[in-house]
């Protein structure tokens, strides 16, 4: 790992811009963990009923009520958006690419990015937002800060189940409410999610041929399309470009095997020694 990471660095150092592709990955490096010991805490009671096993397909789950589904989600949401501590990984990647050009897009939904410090005007959230709601047909492309709401519901709800006065309602339609989460084709890109798509637009055109660092970082096989395919592609067609994977997975096409850096290893365990390493120079 030693080689790759100084290569990293070192590409890094001498990029004009770099593109941070982060997935699920580094906010599990972060400790935002979806089973386990995590999950057995905040969820008994749901994993005792219905025996989910992990806060995702919990989240699928048919509930018997509305009050029911919104006791699961405002904890999901809670515990995940709203208490939870800035990730060391987070932080140090904040570190490490603060004086460079850099773009975030992520299809992370957690907000840890913004807890971390990094520049609102730098990440395009692709995949939605916790602590966003929109209405569930949707009847308009307007979406709604939720952090009010979910802190009542953790704090009111009883037997698994909140009052059904906090059970959220479109303020348009008078339908119910759902999470601004990309699951299916109902999935609101309201007004802030087509602006940041439009400064990641921009940013990828202003640096069109130069030495860009495509830098990814727990992205999965889940969206590949969204974060790995675009970044593979663009490396191929600008011979400047570096394409990096920090995962235990990483690979990439022979097609740009000359242009790649794969790191097989844990992401928070990579960041930190980067981390080292900057500090010595």
């Amino acid at each position: 790992m030693q080689k790759e990471v100084k290569q990293l660095m070192q590409t890094l150092a001498d990029a004009d811009a770099v593109v941070v592709g982060a997935g699920a990955g580094l906010s599990a490096a972060a400790g935002l963990t979806y089973d386990g010991p995590r999950f057995e805490t905040y969820f008994a009671d749901f994993i005792e009923k219905y025996g989910v096993r992990d806060m995702y397909s919990a989240g699928f789950y048919p509930y018997n009520s509305p009050e029911e589904y919104w006791a699961y989600w405002s904890r999901h949401i809670y515990w995940n958006r709203y208490d939870q501590p800035v990730g060391e990984p987070y932080q140090q990647l904040l570190e490490l690419v603060r004086h460079a050009d850099y773009f975030v897009i992520t299809t992370n939904v957690d907000h840890c990015f913004q807890n971390a410090g990094f520049d609102r005007q730098r990440l395009f959230y692709t995949q939605g937002d916790y602590g966003l709601w929109q209405c569930a047909k949707p009847c308009h492309t307007k979406t709604y800060q939720n952090e009010a709401a979910v802190r009542q519901m953790v704090a009111r709800q009883k037997n698994m189940r909140i009052p059904n006065e906090l059970v959220p309602r479109c303020p348009v339609c008078g339908g119910p409410m759902t999470m601004n989460l990309r699951c299916d084709d109902t999935f609101v890109e309201d007004a802030g999610w087509h602006r940041a798509a439009a400064r990641y637009t921009d940013f990828l055109r202003r640096h069109t041929g130069m030495r860009i660092l495509f830098w990814e970082l727990g992205v999965g096989a889940n969206t590949p399309g969204i974060i790995k395919y675009p970044f593979w592609r663009m490396t191929r067609s600008n011979p400047k470009a570096t394409y990096a994977c920090v995962n235990w997975d990483a690979a990439a096409p022979h097609l740009i095997a000359d242009q790649a850096i794969c790191i097989r290893d844990e992401i928070g365990r990579v960041l930190a020694q980067m981390t080292r390493e900057g500090e010595q120079t």
